[in-house]
């Protein structure tokens, strides 16, 4: 259906990464719901391998400037857009130089997972849904990629329960089989700043385990990958929310 707000949440998108599935995936779908007459609008983190004058990145100076409060520290948000490459749609970059700046993703060069993954995770989901709010478009479809977008259901349905700005967005979520990692065993600790608690995904956090939590805060489920992974496949198969196997691109507008 055409004329619909599609905002896609995602951690990797097609060339700022290359030669995954989740970026590749993003990439068309964006550019496919883009070709149909919708407003799209996509926002992921500026990682440090993320060249801002290859892609011609500049800060929007009218959305930058919060401070996002993690663990009772003050982190300052830096908002950055380009259009993907060749078309006249927006890419919104989270950045902040403690938490992105970095140029790896996720682990360091031993291949250790990073001690404030968990913070960086909720410094973008709060960022994305800040930056939304700041910019006064109301969505009407979020559609959610990658382990660090699952925060963002999370704290739309408790953080952020009371604010009525989202609360007709339909929230799509994509599974894929992303490399997994510990978060910090603290972490439940700082969703309680905000007054998140009692999640299962704390028994064991880990980037899946929370991808697995925040299928109970979205209206769909979709497999991203064609076949799934251990508890990722075991949890796919055991939601009740309402969920699809996997969709080509042609077939993803279903969804919406």
């Amino acid at each position: 259906m055409p004329n619909q707000k599609i905002l896609y949440i995602t951690t990797e998108m097609y060339p700022y990464q290359e030669d995954t599935n989740l970026a590749a995936v993003v990439n068309k779908m964006a550019l496919k719901m883009h070709q149909e007459g919708n407003d799209v609008r996509v926002f992921m983190p500026r990682f440090g391998q993320i060249s801002e004058r290859k892609f011609q990145l500049h800060e929007v100076i009218r959305l930058s400037g919060m401070n996002i409060i993690i663990n009772d520290l003050d982190q300052p948000l830096i908002i950055k857009v380009a259009s993907l490459p060749g078309e006249r749609l927006q890419v919104y970059f989270i950045d902040n130089e403690e938490y992105f700046k970095r140029k790896q993703y996720y682990f360091d060069d031993e291949g250790v997972a990073y001690e404030d993954n968990d913070e960086r995770a909720i410094f973008f989901a709060r960022g994305v849904i800040e930056t939304i709010k700041k910019l006064n478009w109301v969505p009407d479809v979020i559609h959610l990629n990658g382990w660090m977008s699952s925060f963002v259901p999370i704290y739309l349905k408790t953080y952020y329960k009371s604010d009525t700005y989202f609360k007709d967005a339909k929230i799509v979520l994509s599974l894929y089989n992303e490399k997994d990692a510990p978060l910090a065993g603290n972490v439940g600790e700082k969703l309680k700043f905000d007054n998140i608690s009692d999640l299962n995904a704390l028994n064991n956090p880990s980037f899946e385990s929370f991808v697995i939590e925040s299928m109970n805060y979205v209206d769909d489920v979709v497999k991203g990958d064609e076949f799934l992974n251990g508890e990722l496949d075991k949890a796919f198969n055991e939601t009740s929310t309402s969920k699809s196997e996997y969709l080509d691109v042609e077939s993803i507008s279903k969804l919406y």
